[in-house]
Formats: structure tokens, sequence, C-alpha cells
């Protein structure tokens, strides 16, 4: 295993961390002023287009599609230590560089998955960054950490289109005005005998008839508008032509696993950059402030968060990178053991790197005057999305637990 960076990552990093030096971070405060002025706390402030702008004319864009005929065909390691910059201002960066999810895991299921017509109607205009979708699968009424539970209901007619009945919450992308589309995942055969081949995924345009954005989600109190928010969103009798589907009937399952494989990597090497923000806030914040006649930089305990931050991170990234050299060299399906392993131990450690952060600024550390308590919000959040902490642990404890058997 060959960690170094080759010669495109190394340019490409330079040329991010003087993106992010230069115009990310400078934004981030402008974005909330001019956010607070907008008609619908949904709409984009002015400096995000311009970001966008700025990011396409430097090539840096589409840097998370592996395919190079739509994106910048770099592998998941090459992609790694580029992800965990934009992490640093993860409701920022990501969005400017149009690799922010939901859309980049829409794109890669339309760009493996999705028929000629469906690419050039959706997944081109979400290339070039003029559109934005939504990735409709989780509901409130059951248990979705289980993808076999889903409730929603895509039935053939025999006139040939599908219409869909029911419930999503949490639904990210939907409040943003340019969501166009939303890929949605229902059962298609409830009864099959395959649980795993009952569901399947279908284009549904945001203006269909029957769909119905009902309300915003909240997450710890936080709106996430970077991401379009989360929403509940009800689908009744929504009609829409067959060629809609994605892929083949009770392909579902499969296309869900093929889009949070990658998915779920991207998320962590995030994490990883929120973390390293989260300790050089930290050591900032000690070397200014004095507590009981001395620096909190010379305070033994603030000594060990941050001396044990650093170990962590360290950890982590070596995990990330192996992930990313095993999904590259062996394919997502032989990196299973790493992508879960990865998945349980970033957002739990970077959830209390952050706390321990939030700690040392003490009130400014929940406020909104510091990134501190809104990048908390996506760690923790993180522990649940793409499947929560335990349904990962228990796969891999199954996996490591069959060897013996």
């Amino acid at each position: 295993m060959d960690f170094a960076f080759d010669a495109r990552t190394e340019e490409l990093r330079t040329r991010l961390l003087t993106f992010m030096d230069e115009h990310v971070y400078p934004a981030e405060e402008v974005a909330e002023e001019q956010r607070a002025r907008l008609a619908s706390p949904w709409d984009t402030p002015e400096i995000v287009d311009a970001l966008k702008a700025e990011a396409r004319g430097q090539g840096l864009w589409n840097l998370f599609l592996p395919d190079a005929e739509y994106g910048a065909g770099l592998t998941n390691l090459q992609y790694a230590p580029l992800a965990e910059i934009t992490g640093r201002s993860p409701h920022l960066a990501p969005t400017a560089l149009n690799c922010a999810a939901p859309d980049t895991g829409n794109m890669e299921v339309l760009s493996q998955f999705g028929s000629e017509e469906q690419k050039k109607q959706w997944l081109e205009p979400l290339l070039a960054g003029e559109i934005r979708s939504a990735f409709a699968m989780t509901e409130p009424d059951v248990a979705s950490s289980d993808a076999t539970n889903i409730e929603t209901r895509i039935t053939r007619e025999s006139g040939g289109d599908y219409v869909i009945n029911g419930r999503k919450w949490y639904i990210s992308g939907a409040m943003n005005p340019d969501c166009a589309v939303f890929i949605v995942m229902g059962k298609t055969d409830p009864d099959g005998e395959d649980i795993r081949r009952q569901q399947s995924m279908i284009l549904v345009p945001r203006d269909t008839p029957g769909l119905e954005v009902r309300r915003a989600m909240q997450v710890y109190g936080y709106e996430d508008h970077s991401h379009g928010g989360h929403a509940e969103v009800v689908f009744t009798d929504v009609r829409v032509p067959a060629s809609n589907l994605i892929g083949e009937e009770g392909g579902g399952f499969a296309i869900a696993q093929a889009r949070l494989g990658p998915g779920r990597i991207h998320h962590c090497m995030r994490l990883i950059g929120m973390a390293e923000r989260a300790i050089e806030l930290m050591c900032k914040r000690a070397v200014a402030r004095t507590a009981f006649g001395k620096p909190l930089a010379q305070q033994g305990v603030v000594q060990n968060w941050i001396a044990d931050a650093r170990v962590t991170v360290e950890q982590l990234r070596l995990l990330v990178l192996k992930t990313a050299w095993l999904m590259d060299t062996v394919g997502n399906r032989g990196a299973h053991t790493e992508i879960q392993a990865i998945k349980i131990a970033t957002p739990r450690a970077v959830c209390d790197i952050l706390d321990q952060a939030v700690q040392l600024y003490g009130a400014g550390g929940v406020s909104q005057d510091f990134p501190l308590a809104e990048l908390w919000s996506s760690a923790r959040t993180l522990r649940l999305a793409d499947g929560p902490d335990e349904v990962h642990q228990r796969s891999l404890a199954r996996r490591e637990i069959k060897k013996y058997l």
C-alpha cells in the first residue's frame, strides 16, 4: 500500500488549498449574511453561485466522479485528500465544487444505471450544476436502516405508467428550489420471495402532480441549507412513465448498495477535514485564552485533548486511505469490511473531537458565532446516515465470526 500523493493529486490538492484560502473561508461569513436577507431560507446566496463559477473555471469541478466520461476520472485514493480538504468547510466547499450529497450519489446512480435518455435529461444538467436533486429512501413509519422494510409502493399500471404512493422523510435536497428531480426507492414486488428483489428506483420530476414537499426537517435545530435541507415528502398517486424506471424492476436494493458504498467513504473523508478544522480551532483558542492564571494551552487536560485528537485523526486517515486503495484495487465488495470499519469509527471519533472543541470554547462552542456546533450536528447525523453504527457493527461482527464457524 502506497499512500503517497501522485502528481495529479498533489497538483489538485495545491490548487484546492489555495481555493479554500482565497475563496471558501472568506465566503463562510458572507454566505450567512446573505442568507439572512433572502426571501426564502432555501434560496441560494449569491456568493455560492460565485464560488461555483470560480471552482468550475479553475477545473475544481465534479472531482468525486471516477467516470472520466462525466467526471474528473479520479480514483478513490486520489479523491480522498481532496474530499478531506472540502470537509474543513462542509456546508460550503462541497457545494462549490459540485461535490455535495445527495447530488453526488444521484449522479453516480445515473452514470452507472441510467438510460441514455435519463442521462441526457437529468445527469447532464446535474453535472453542469444547473439543477439539484434529492434521494428519497428513508421513511418515518419503518426502520429504514433495513431497506427491505420500505413501504412506499411503485405500482405498474396496465397503461404502462408507474404510480407511486408513500411517505418519506429526511429527504436531503428536497427543500432547495433548484431541486428538479427525485430518485425514489419503493417496492414494485412487495410479495416477492427474495426480499432484496422487491425494491426498484424511479425518477420523479419535482413538479409531478401528487408529489408534496410537506415540511422541512431540522437537525438539532439546524436547517442544513447547504445540502438543500431535509424534508418530509408525500407521494399520492404520483404517475410517471415506465421510462423513468432506473435499471430493471427489482434492482433497487443493488443500486442502493452501489450508491451508498462511495457515499460512505466520501462522508468519512470529509469528516477527517472537519476534525482537522476542530483541532485548528482548539489550538487557536488554547493559546488565546487564560484561565486560573495561565493560558489554556498550558492546562494539562487541554493538552491531552489536542494530543489525543491528533493521534485519532492520523489513525482514521490511514484507515480511510487503506479503504480507498482497496476500493480501487479489489472493488467495493472486496473493501466491504474496511468500508464498514471507517463508517463505524470515523463519525464516532470526530464527534468526540468536536465535543472537546466545544468544551474548550465554552458558551461560544454552542453558539452560532463559531462553526463547532453545526459541525458537531453534521458529524452526529453521520452516525445515522447511510446506515447507523449498529447495523454496520452487526454486519462486520458476523463477517468476523464466520471465519471461525
